[in-house]
Protein backbone atom coordinates (compact mmCIF):
# COMPACT_ATOMS: atom_id res chain seq x y z
CA UNK A 1 0.00 0.00 0.00
CA UNK A 2 1.24 3.91 -0.92
CA UNK A 3 1.34 5.84 2.05
CA UNK A 4 -0.78 8.52 1.96
CA UNK A 5 0.56 12.57 1.85
CA UNK A 6 -0.48 15.73 2.90
CA UNK A 7 0.16 18.78 0.66
CA UNK A 8 1.55 20.89 3.38
CA UNK A 9 5.17 20.04 4.84
CA UNK A 10 8.21 22.27 5.60
CA UNK A 11 12.07 20.76 5.72
CA UNK A 12 15.28 22.56 5.70
CA UNK A 13 18.46 20.68 5.19
CA UNK A 14 22.20 22.23 5.24
CA UNK A 15 25.63 20.89 4.38
CA UNK A 16 29.26 22.91 4.28
CA UNK A 17 30.77 22.87 0.34
CA UNK A 18 34.40 24.27 0.72
CA UNK A 19 33.89 27.53 2.93
CA UNK A 20 30.43 27.49 1.65
CA UNK A 21 27.39 26.65 3.60
CA UNK A 22 24.50 25.29 1.53
CA UNK A 23 21.28 25.95 2.73
CA UNK A 24 17.28 24.64 1.09
CA UNK A 25 14.24 25.28 2.86
CA UNK A 26 11.07 24.01 1.11
CA UNK A 27 7.92 24.38 1.98
CA UNK A 28 4.44 23.25 0.57
CA UNK A 29 1.20 24.17 0.70
CA UNK A 30 -2.13 22.75 -1.28
CA UNK A 31 -2.38 23.38 -4.79
CA UNK A 32 -4.57 21.46 -7.17
CA UNK A 33 -1.95 20.74 -9.34
CA UNK A 34 2.12 20.93 -8.94
CA UNK A 35 3.17 24.29 -8.80
CA UNK A 36 7.19 24.64 -7.85
CA UNK A 37 8.51 28.29 -7.45
CA UNK A 38 12.58 28.54 -6.58
CA UNK A 39 14.51 31.37 -5.40
CA UNK A 40 17.98 31.45 -6.48
CA UNK A 41 21.28 33.48 -5.29
CA UNK A 42 22.10 35.87 -8.77
CA UNK A 43 24.03 33.52 -10.80
CA UNK A 44 22.64 30.17 -10.40
CA UNK A 45 19.32 30.56 -12.48
CA UNK A 46 20.76 28.64 -15.03
CA UNK A 47 20.25 25.66 -12.36
CA UNK A 48 16.68 26.59 -11.90
CA UNK A 49 15.08 23.74 -14.44
CA UNK A 50 17.13 20.91 -13.52
CA UNK A 51 16.50 21.56 -9.66
CA UNK A 52 12.79 22.21 -10.30
CA UNK A 53 12.79 18.39 -11.61
CA UNK A 54 14.52 16.73 -9.25
CA UNK A 55 12.23 18.23 -6.60
CA UNK A 56 8.89 17.35 -8.94
CA UNK A 57 10.20 13.98 -8.41
CA UNK A 58 9.11 13.43 -5.34
CA UNK A 59 5.61 15.76 -5.54
CA UNK A 60 3.07 15.29 -7.53
CA UNK A 61 0.57 18.29 -6.22
CA UNK A 62 1.06 21.63 -4.41
CA UNK A 63 2.64 24.38 -4.25
CA UNK A 64 5.99 24.07 -3.48
CA UNK A 65 8.52 27.03 -2.71
CA UNK A 66 12.26 26.73 -2.48
CA UNK A 67 14.49 28.71 -1.09
CA UNK A 68 18.49 28.01 -1.24
CA UNK A 69 20.74 30.03 0.77
CA UNK A 70 24.30 30.62 0.40
CA UNK A 71 26.69 31.25 3.59
CA UNK A 72 30.09 32.27 3.59
CA UNK A 73 31.86 31.88 6.70
CA UNK A 74 35.44 33.70 6.99
CA UNK A 75 36.02 34.88 3.82
CA UNK A 76 34.86 38.25 1.93
CA UNK A 77 31.33 37.61 -0.58
CA UNK A 78 33.12 37.17 -4.13
CA UNK A 79 31.45 40.08 -6.24
CA UNK A 80 32.13 43.41 -7.53
CA UNK A 81 30.29 46.68 -7.59
CA UNK A 82 29.09 48.29 -10.99
CA UNK A 83 30.54 51.81 -9.89
CA UNK A 84 29.40 53.52 -12.87
CA UNK A 85 25.72 52.36 -12.81
CA UNK A 86 25.86 52.78 -9.20
CA UNK A 87 26.85 56.49 -9.38
CA UNK A 88 24.05 56.89 -12.23
CA UNK A 89 21.48 55.17 -10.41
CA UNK A 90 22.13 57.07 -7.17
CA UNK A 91 22.14 60.61 -9.24
CA UNK A 92 18.96 59.88 -11.20
CA UNK A 93 16.75 58.15 -7.84
CA UNK A 94 17.96 61.43 -5.80
CA UNK A 95 16.87 63.93 -8.11
CA UNK A 96 13.74 62.17 -8.71
CA UNK A 97 13.11 61.98 -4.87
CA UNK A 98 14.15 65.47 -4.98
CA UNK A 99 11.12 66.45 -6.87
CA UNK A 100 8.77 64.44 -5.13
CA UNK A 101 9.72 66.04 -1.81
CA UNK A 102 10.71 62.68 -0.85
CA UNK A 103 13.91 61.27 1.06
CA UNK A 104 17.19 60.50 -1.20
CA UNK A 105 17.35 56.55 -1.84
CA UNK A 106 19.91 54.60 0.51
CA UNK A 107 22.68 52.86 -0.26
CA UNK A 108 21.25 49.54 0.75
CA UNK A 109 18.17 50.30 -2.16
CA UNK A 110 20.59 51.08 -4.78
CA UNK A 111 22.85 47.95 -3.92
CA UNK A 112 19.70 46.12 -4.10
CA UNK A 113 18.99 47.27 -7.98
CA UNK A 114 19.37 44.47 -10.69
CA UNK A 115 23.22 45.09 -11.78
CA UNK A 116 24.82 47.27 -9.29
CA UNK A 117 25.83 44.16 -7.28
CA UNK A 118 27.87 41.58 -10.10
CA UNK A 119 28.11 38.14 -8.85
CA UNK A 120 29.80 36.69 -11.98
CA UNK A 121 32.49 35.22 -10.21
CA UNK A 122 30.02 32.90 -8.35
CA UNK A 123 30.30 31.43 -12.17
CA UNK A 124 33.20 29.38 -10.75
CA UNK A 125 31.60 28.47 -8.37
CA UNK A 126 28.95 26.35 -9.97
CA UNK A 127 29.40 24.07 -13.88
CA UNK A 128 29.69 20.28 -14.17
CA UNK A 129 31.31 18.28 -12.12
CA UNK A 130 31.90 21.01 -10.06
CA UNK A 131 31.20 20.50 -5.96
CA UNK A 132 29.56 23.40 -5.26
CA UNK A 133 26.41 22.58 -7.90
CA UNK A 134 26.90 19.22 -6.56
CA UNK A 135 26.45 20.15 -2.91
CA UNK A 136 23.13 21.94 -4.11
CA UNK A 137 21.27 19.29 -5.85
CA UNK A 138 22.36 16.98 -2.90
CA UNK A 139 21.24 18.68 -0.28
CA UNK A 140 18.16 19.96 -2.10
CA UNK A 141 17.77 15.74 -2.19
CA UNK A 142 17.87 15.65 1.44
CA UNK A 143 15.42 18.61 1.93
CA UNK A 144 12.80 16.77 -0.93
CA UNK A 145 13.70 13.88 1.13
CA UNK A 146 12.24 15.71 4.49
CA UNK A 147 9.58 17.27 3.15
CA UNK A 148 8.29 13.86 1.83
CA UNK A 149 8.13 12.29 4.81
CA UNK A 150 6.50 15.91 6.77
CA UNK A 151 3.58 15.52 4.27
CA UNK A 152 3.77 11.58 4.65
CA UNK A 153 3.61 12.01 8.35
CA UNK A 154 0.65 14.43 8.09
CA UNK A 155 -1.09 12.05 5.53
CA UNK A 156 -1.40 9.65 8.34
CA UNK A 157 -2.88 12.20 10.62
CA UNK A 158 -5.50 13.19 7.74
CA UNK A 159 -6.31 9.63 7.11
CA UNK A 160 -7.05 9.04 10.65
CA UNK A 161 -9.22 12.10 10.91
CA UNK A 162 -11.16 11.30 7.39
CA UNK A 163 -11.45 7.46 8.71
CA UNK A 164 -13.24 8.73 12.01
CA UNK A 165 -15.62 10.95 9.62
CA UNK A 166 -16.67 7.98 7.39
CA UNK A 167 -17.22 5.79 10.92
CA UNK A 168 -19.42 8.67 11.61
CA UNK A 169 -21.16 8.89 8.42
CA UNK A 170 -21.98 5.52 8.96
CA UNK A 171 -23.26 5.31 11.91
CA UNK A 172 -25.77 7.89 11.01
CA UNK A 173 -26.83 5.81 7.65
CA UNK A 174 -27.50 3.17 10.38
CA UNK A 175 -29.27 5.29 12.64
CA UNK A 176 -31.68 7.07 9.93
CA UNK A 177 -32.25 3.76 7.84
CA UNK A 178 -33.90 2.42 11.50
CA UNK A 179 -36.08 5.10 12.45
CA UNK A 180 -39.95 4.31 13.01
CA UNK A 181 -40.58 6.96 11.09
CA UNK A 182 -39.56 5.70 8.04
CA UNK A 183 -42.18 3.33 8.09
CA UNK A 184 -45.67 2.54 6.06
CA UNK A 185 -47.43 2.58 9.63
CA UNK A 186 -46.02 5.33 10.55
CA UNK A 187 -46.57 7.28 6.85
CA UNK A 188 -50.47 6.15 7.01
CA UNK A 189 -50.80 7.60 10.62
CA UNK A 190 -49.47 10.85 9.82
CA UNK A 191 -52.00 11.10 7.29
CA UNK A 192 -54.61 10.07 9.39
CA UNK A 193 -54.00 12.81 11.54
CA UNK A 194 -53.41 15.56 8.74
CA UNK A 195 -57.05 14.65 6.87
CA UNK A 196 -58.41 14.29 10.66
CA UNK A 197 -57.07 17.61 10.77
CA UNK A 198 -58.85 19.03 7.94
CA UNK A 199 -62.23 17.16 7.95
CA UNK A 200 -62.58 18.36 11.44
CA UNK A 201 -63.55 14.09 12.46
CA UNK A 202 -61.34 11.01 11.91
CA UNK A 203 -63.98 8.21 11.69
CA UNK A 204 -65.62 8.95 8.39
CA UNK A 205 -62.29 7.80 6.57
CA UNK A 206 -61.92 5.34 3.66
CA UNK A 207 -59.71 3.36 4.97
CA UNK A 208 -58.50 1.57 1.03
CA UNK A 209 -58.13 5.35 -0.11
CA UNK A 210 -56.10 5.84 3.15
CA UNK A 211 -53.59 3.13 2.63
CA UNK A 212 -53.14 4.33 -1.47
CA UNK A 213 -52.52 7.54 -0.16
CA UNK A 214 -50.30 5.96 2.60
CA UNK A 215 -48.21 4.04 0.06
CA UNK A 216 -47.69 6.97 -2.49
CA UNK A 217 -46.38 9.78 -0.08
CA UNK A 218 -44.38 6.57 1.35
CA UNK A 219 -42.98 5.95 -1.81
CA UNK A 220 -41.99 9.93 -2.78
CA UNK A 221 -40.48 10.24 0.79
CA UNK A 222 -38.44 7.24 0.43
CA UNK A 223 -34.70 7.48 1.33
CA UNK A 224 -33.31 3.98 0.52
CA UNK A 225 -31.48 4.35 -2.51
CA UNK A 226 -29.69 7.46 -1.02
CA UNK A 227 -28.60 5.41 2.34
CA UNK A 228 -27.14 2.74 0.09
CA UNK A 229 -25.41 4.96 -2.46
CA UNK A 230 -24.28 6.69 0.86
CA UNK A 231 -22.61 3.28 2.37
CA UNK A 232 -21.36 2.64 -1.26
CA UNK A 233 -19.89 5.84 -1.13
CA UNK A 234 -18.16 4.82 2.20
CA UNK A 235 -16.97 1.57 1.41
CA UNK A 236 -15.33 3.81 -1.88
CA UNK A 237 -13.85 6.28 0.31
CA UNK A 238 -12.23 3.26 2.26
CA UNK A 239 -11.03 1.46 0.09
CA UNK A 240 -9.44 4.64 -1.54
CA UNK A 241 -7.83 5.42 2.24
CA UNK A 242 -6.47 1.46 1.93
CA UNK A 243 -4.84 2.33 -1.68
CA UNK A 244 -2.89 5.04 -0.55
CA UNK A 245 -1.10 7.40 -3.53
CA UNK A 246 -2.03 10.65 -4.88
CA UNK A 247 -5.96 9.87 -4.34
CA UNK A 248 -7.16 13.30 -3.23
CA UNK A 249 -9.17 14.25 -6.38
CA UNK A 250 -10.95 11.39 -6.42
CA UNK A 251 -11.82 11.61 -2.99
CA UNK A 252 -12.92 15.32 -3.31
CA UNK A 253 -15.20 13.77 -6.08
CA UNK A 254 -16.82 11.29 -3.63
CA UNK A 255 -17.26 13.93 -1.25
CA UNK A 256 -19.04 15.88 -3.51
CA UNK A 257 -21.35 12.50 -4.15
CA UNK A 258 -21.52 12.51 -0.40
CA UNK A 259 -22.96 15.93 -0.04
CA UNK A 260 -25.50 15.03 -3.19
CA UNK A 261 -27.25 12.04 -1.54
CA UNK A 262 -27.28 14.02 2.32
CA UNK A 263 -29.22 16.92 0.69
CA UNK A 264 -31.70 14.71 -0.91
CA UNK A 265 -32.23 12.96 2.21
CA UNK A 266 -32.92 16.51 3.81
CA UNK A 267 -35.60 17.29 0.81
CA UNK A 268 -37.24 14.07 1.10
CA UNK A 269 -37.30 13.98 5.25
CA UNK A 270 -40.78 13.44 6.50
CA UNK A 271 -40.04 13.52 9.56
CA UNK A 272 -37.86 15.72 12.35
CA UNK A 273 -35.73 13.00 13.23
CA UNK A 274 -35.12 12.40 9.42
CA UNK A 275 -34.10 16.11 9.35
CA UNK A 276 -31.77 16.37 11.99
CA UNK A 277 -29.86 12.72 10.79
CA UNK A 278 -29.67 14.44 7.23
CA UNK A 279 -28.20 17.80 8.47
CA UNK A 280 -25.40 15.83 10.80
CA UNK A 281 -24.41 14.11 7.89
CA UNK A 282 -24.11 17.16 5.64
CA UNK A 283 -21.96 18.82 8.63
CA UNK A 284 -20.10 15.50 9.11
CA UNK A 285 -19.54 15.64 5.28
CA UNK A 286 -18.42 18.95 5.32
CA UNK A 287 -15.70 18.74 7.89
CA UNK A 288 -14.00 15.43 5.89
CA UNK A 289 -14.44 17.28 2.82
CA UNK A 290 -12.13 20.45 4.48
CA UNK A 291 -9.51 17.57 5.52
CA UNK A 292 -10.08 15.55 1.83
CA UNK A 293 -8.89 19.26 1.01
CA UNK A 294 -5.28 18.82 1.96
CA UNK A 295 -4.50 15.53 0.73
CA UNK A 296 -2.26 14.86 -2.57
Amino acid sequence: MTSIESMTGFARAERMSGDTRVVWELKSVNGKSLDIRLRLPPGFERLELALKKRLAATCQRGNVQGVLGLERTGVAPPFTVNEALFSAAAATLTELARRNGLAPPSVDALLALRGIIDPKSEDALIGENNPMETAIGETLAEAAAALKAARQSEGAALAAVITGHLDRIASLIDKTAADPSRSRDHVKARLRRLVAELMEAGAALDEQRLNAEAAIIAAKADIQEELDRLAAHVAAARALLAEGGTIGRRLDFLAQEFNREANTICSKAGSAAITEYGLELKTVIDQMREQIQNIE
